[in-house]
């Protein structure tokens, strides 16, 4: 089941229809509230999320999702208006796995659906990684490092996982902006060292296994 939260009917209904004839299950909220009451009875496969409602706005929404455990993993694609590319980049560091930007077409919306799906399917992996006392547990989402709990962002700890899941291989900025932040996100790789930065600062002396390849971009080392 998607859940679509979208104000305005008509493109609503568009959605949903599109997504039905696509094969997949979807049902539409204009606005929060409603939205809250269905997700307490099922967990959506996926929510599509507009940010311009008329009482929550979509980001209070997508920081509501991402701070409560039972919701924390349901991939979330924003809707934005064409050309605000605050929204998109404060969306997508909230937490946000892709956005489309208003007007889009339903078959970008399908393709965007079907890749982000992609890109967060379960998959037969580790669940537990581990580097000297740092260790990632996948299964709970969570970090910690000489036993204690290391709270990180959504996308500190995606880029955690990526780096502990391919120790010794070095990826570049681009690399990684694509995988965590999406392959249509058009931020800078700055973005890449500020959030590598501040997951340095986390994990204290284990930040150290991240290391900055020079004209190249960065990987982790150290022996699991």
């Amino acid at each position: 089941m998607i859940f679509c939260i979208e104000d305005d009917n008509a493109i609503r209904d568009l959605m949903i229809y599109t997504l039905n004839s696509a094969g997949f299950e979807a049902t539409g909220f204009s606005h929060s509230k409603p939205f809250w009451e269905a997700l307490q009875k099922s967990k959506p496969q996926m929510i599509i999320l507009d940010i311009m409602l008329p009482d929550e706005d979509g980001i209070t929404i997508l920081q509501k999702l991402r701070r409560q455990s039972s919701t924390a993993d349901i991939p979330v694609i924003m809707a934005t208006a064409k050309g605000t590319e605050y929204d998109k980049v404060i969306g997508l560091d909230m937490g946000a796995d892709d956005y489309l930007a208003k007007p889009f077409g339903m078959m970008e919306m399908i393709s965007r659906v079907k890749a982000v799906l992609r890109r967060t399917s379960p998959k037969a992996e580790a669940t537990v990684l581990r580097i000297a006392e740092l260790e990632l547990n996948n299964d709970e989402h969570t970090v910690t490092a000489n036993g204690e709990r290391v709270q990180l962002t959504l996308k500190e700890y995606e880029l955690l996982l990526m780096f502990m899941k391919n120790i010794g291989l070095v990826f570049t900025r681009e690399q990684l902006l694509s995988s965590i932040w999406g392959a249509e996100f058009a931020g800078e790789t700055r973005t890449v060292d500020v959030h590598i930065g501040t997951l340095r600062t986390k994990l204290g002396p284990y930040g150290k296994y991240i290391e900055t390849i020079r004209g190249v971009g960065y990987r982790m080392g150290g022996k699991s």
